[in-house]
């Protein structure tokens, strides 16, 4: 899954001039689900949400509070074109992004877990495959890219291979 994290004053969702969700003071997360991601990678995701300093401490100390450490707020909203290709041509290409009911299935569930790590009238959501307007106060501005797919063959380790002894 790939994510946006924003770090907002507020936030809110509307779909045909219809307000859905808002929040006030916490983050607003832009998810996306790839193809081959799991419940471990939103699960994974889910725990990021939650647990990411992005807030200073009441000393000054920089980056020292989550989201639950403010009593801040959640705004889940699926995006599947954060995983388009723009590598040809001048059109996106989305067929990094899983589809339909199986992306639907996962991010409801992403959104669940974040629910449950939290509190579940602290957490809002947007509504899957509709066309939303999000709007949003960026509070800084802070804005993160959290991916946690599964690694790329890249960067995975090469198994080590011994000869038997004889």
């Amino acid at each position: 899954m790939k994510a946006i994290l924003q770090r907002v004053l507020s936030a809110s969702v509307t779909v045909d001039q219809e307000l859905v969700s808002s929040i006030g003071k916490g983050i607003l997360v832009l998810a996306a689900v790839a193809p081959g991601d799991t419940e471990k990678e939103a699960d994974a995701l889910a725990a990021k949400v939650l647990k990411l300093k992005l807030w200073d401490d009441d000393a000054g100390g920089r980056w020292k509070k989550n989201v639950q450490d403010i009593n801040g707020e959640v705004l889940c909203v699926s995006q599947f074109t954060l995983l388009a290709s723009t590598k040809k041509g001048s059109k996106p290409d989305f067929h990094g992004a899983m589809g339909g009911e199986e992306a639907k299935s996962l991010y409801q569930y992403f959104y669940r877990r974040v629910q449950e790590g939290y509190a579940p009238d602290k957490v809002k959501d947007g509504v899957f495959q509709a066309m939303m307007q999000v709007a949003l106060v960026n509070d800084g501005p802070v804005t993160l890219e959290v991916s946690t797919g599964p690694p790329k063959e890249k960067d995975q380790k090469k198994p080590k291979t011994t000869e038997p002894l004889n």
